[in-house]
């Protein structure tokens, strides 16, 4: 095939390219940023859809935030694409920090800690329930007996702390940039109606 790829990229070149785009992250800040301002729609419509998509980064539902980004934007009468792109706020150089401020955020509110004396780090922890998740699906064909101890603590100490801590954080971080994006916004979009007429002026200018 003419378009097909030469060579296949190996696994550690996709994996890298997942966490580091080809340009940086930076650059890849400044594409996002170029398609919000593009988008044929209101200023307030697509900060509502920017608003939409940062909040969602905030909770644990890895996967799931492309879809929760866009019901959130349809029930916010946001824009939708918007919201899609909001959500590379949450990134590889985000989602240390943001987990970190969400889980102790969650503590504070629900006035609980991790386990005196448990040293699992929360890497460790995602890793120990999916672990107890797969054996207990493969126990549905066996005779194995389900296990849901560390499925019990990573819901804890790790999942729910995270789901209500989140909700503070992600209001403030999602409204804080609702309020910055939206005059960077309407000026772009101010800017280029204004560039749009006086080409057009131009064109119907005799000799144009």
């Amino acid at each position: 095939m003419v378009f097909k790829r030469r060579e296949r990229r190996p696994v550690w070149k996709v994996v890298l390219r997942s966490l580091w785009p080809k340009g940086g992250w930076g650059r890849a800040a400044q594409y996002v940023k170029h398609r919000l301002n593009r988008l044929p729609d209101t200023p307030e419509k697509i900060c509502r859809g920017i608003w939409a998509g940062v909040f969602v980064t905030w909770s644990p539902f890895y996967g799931l935030h492309f879809l929760m980004s866009a019901f959130l934007a349809y029930v916010l009468r946001g824009n939708m694409i918007a919201a899609l792109l909001a959500t590379f706020f949450g990134n590889p150089l985000t989602y240390v920090p943001i987990g970190i401020v969400s889980l102790n955020t969650g503590y504070f509110l629900l006035g609980t800690r991790p386990e005196q004396g448990f040293d699992e780090n929360i890497f460790q922890k995602f890793g120990g329930a999916s672990e107890d998740l797969w054996h207990n699906f493969m126990a549905i064909f066996t005779h194995e007996t389900a296990e849901w101890a560390r499925l019990g603590r990573f819901w804890e100490e790790v999942f729910w702390p995270y789901t209500v801590g989140g909700i503070v954080p992600g209001l403030i971080a999602a409204s804080l940039i609702y309020y910055l994006a939206l005059p960077v916004v309407r000026a772009y979009q101010n800017r280029r109606k204004k560039m749009l007429r006086a080409k057009l002026d131009k064109l119907r200018a005799p000799g144009g």
